[in-house]
C-alpha cells in the first residue's frame, strides 16, 4: 500500500497545535466510502521503556471478518506522551506499517479518538486526513466531552457532547461490559461509523479489527 502523504513532525506543542488546527479543516465527517470489501484495524505499543514505538495494522474481509494480512513496523518513539497530542507519537510508525500493506483497506478502525477530541483532530482523523482514507475513532476511554449513563445492552448508545456538539457516541458493544468511545475519523458519518463498529463486534468488547490489532502489536499472535 503505497500512500501519499504529508506528515509533518512537530518540534514544539505549539507547532503541534497549530498542526491540528489547519488539519482539522479539512476533516470529512459525511460518507464518502467505497464499496467496504477490507476493512483494517490499527494500534500501537511500546517497548524498551517506550523508546520504541511498534504499529500493528490487520486487514480483514469485512463480510467475514477473517484476516488476509498484517504489517508491524517498529521505529524510535519520535514525541512525548501529551494527552491531546497521541497522533504525533503514533502516525509514524502506523505509516510505516500501512505502507507494507499489499491489500489495501477501504476503512481503517483506529485505537483512540476521531473528532471526539478537543481541536477535533483525534488519531483517527489526523491518519484518514494524511492518507485520504475512511477512519473511526474507536477508543477505550473518553478524552472530551459528557454523556448520560449507557443500558448495559449490546448496542445502547449515547451521544458525547461537547460545547454543545455531538462528537461521538458511547456505544456498549458487549452485555454489561464497558462501553467504547465511537467517533467519525474522516470520510465517515457518525451513523455509518457506528454500523460498521457494530458489524466488526462478535463475542468480544472490540471490534475484530483493533482487537486483533491490539494483540499483534502486543506479540500475542
Amino acid at each position: 500500500m503505497k500512500i501519499l502523504h504529508d506528515y509533518q513532525s512537530p518540534k514544539t506543542l505549539e507547532e503541534a497545535k497549530a498542526i491540528q488546527q489547519r488539519l482539522r479543516s479539512q476533516v470529512i465527517i459525511t460518507d464518502q466510502l467505497e464499496t467496504v470489501q477490507w476493512v483494517a484495524g490499527v494500534d500501537v505499543a511500546f517497548e524498551d521503556n517506550y523508546a520504541l514505538t511498534k504499529a500493528a495494522v490487520a486487514v480483514l474481509r469485512f463480510s467475514e471478518l477473517e484476516v488476509v494480512e498484517t504489517a508491524i513496523a517498529t521505529l524510535p518513539t519520535c514525541f512525548p506522551y501529551i494527552p491531546g497530542f497521541l497522533s504525533f507519537r503514533e502516525i509514524p510508525a502506523i505509516l510505516e506499517a500501512l505502507n507494507k500493506l499489499t491489500v489495501v483497506p477501504h476503512l481503517i478502525f483506529c485505537d483512540g479518538q476521531g473528532i471526539a477530541h478537543p481541536r477535533r483532530l483525534g488519531i483517527a482523523s489526523h491518519l484518514g486526513v494524511l492518507i485520504d482514507c475512511p477512519t473511526i475513532g474507536v477508543a477505550k476511554s473518553r478524552l472530551v466531552g459528557s454523556h448520560q449513563e449507557v443500558n448495559l445492552e449490546k448496542g445502547s448508545q449515547q451521544p458525547l457532547i461537547d460545547q454543545g456538539e455531538t462528537i461521538g457516541v458511547v456505544l456498549r458493544t458487549k452485555f454489561k461490559v464497558k462501553p467504547l468511545y465511537i467517533s467519525a475519523g474522516h470520510r465517515i458519518s457518525l451513523p455509518t461509523a457506528i454500523e460498521y463498529v457494530l458489524k466488526s463486534t462478535t463475542k468480544y468488547r472490540l471490534p475484530e479489527t483493533t482487537r486483533i490489532a491490539d494483540r499483534l502489536s502486543k506479540g500475542r499472535i
